[in-house]
């Protein structure tokens, strides 16, 4: 049976150092991401979590609507990285989440670039980080996490064709407070290595289930088509057109043509 997440099942002796001693719970909210930067403005300290039970206007990358219905994790990350760790933090949010899935349940996840966590070529995580920058200083940034864990995609027609939950996938309900223990403990680990973010990378890439394959790619008002061929050290996309140039694209949203 369903029921609310409890702090105490999340934080009772978590063993990270700072990614999840404190957190903030609510049982209902509008969006994580919305408490993340109050908090942030406020100087909260690093590793602050704020989970909600369930997100009213939860949203992804490009403005989207994220659906956040019972039974899924939403939950937000405050961190205080250096300039030259920023790029990583999407690969390492993705990687965090494909690394908890795969210990709770033994499902192994594709990532879609840049950060899109699939499971059997469907969405099943959402990422989103925001980040206030001046000049080379970084004054915050947050990472946030949506996953479809015990919610079924036959309740969510109009996406079931592209999306995926855990629950769906094992064929059984899984514990969001443990799915949420691991997930922080992923995370700090892989923080901890940073501003050295070579491994990260390394492995993001390979998880990449976009290069190699032909693409079209939405930056801004523009549409880009050709071959995903590689990625750069920050994260950006590099794209072949059919006449041989390559654009690199550091933001956007892809879709695999022969998916």
């Amino acid at each position: 049976m369903l029921g609310n997440l409890s702090l105490k099942q999340i934080t009772a002796g978590l063993p990270t150092r700072f990614i999840g001693q404190r957190v903030l719970y609510y049982p209902r909210l509008t969006s994580t991401m919305d408490i993340g930067r109050r908090e942030a403005r406020q100087k909260a300290p690093e590793g602050t979590v704020v989970i909600a039970d369930e997100q009213t206007a939860g949203r992804g990358r490009i403005q989207r609507v994220w659906l956040s219905p019972k039974g899924s994790v939403s939950l937000s990350v405050l961190l205080y990285p250096s300039l030259t760790s920023l790029a990583y933090l999407v690969m390492l949010a993705s990687l965090s989440v494909a690394h908890a899935v795969e210990a709770l349940t033994g499902l192994k996840s594709q990532i879609k670039w840049p950060n899109d966590v699939l499971i059997n070529r469907k969405k099943v995580c959402g990422i989103l980080v925001e980040s206030d920058v001046r000049g080379d200083k970084v004054n915050y940034a947050i990472i946030g996490i949506g996953i479809n864990v015990n919610n079924t995609m036959a309740d969510s027609p109009e996406i079931a064709a592209i999306a995926t939950s855990l629950r769906d996938e094992v064929g059984k309900e899984i514990s969001r407070a443990d799915l949420i223990r691991q997930l922080l403990i992923e995370m700090e680990s892989l923080y901890l290595t940073l501003p050295d973010g070579e491994q990260i990378h390394n492995e993001w890439r390979e998880k990449l289930v976009t290069l190699g394959r032909r693409v079209w790619v939405q930056s801004g008002q523009t549409v880009l088509e050709g071959i995903a061929e590689s990625v750069d050290k920050d994260g950006s996309l590099l794209l072949r057109h059919p006449d041989g140039t390559i654009t690199r694209v550091i933001a956007g949203d892809v879709s695999l043509r022969d998916y």
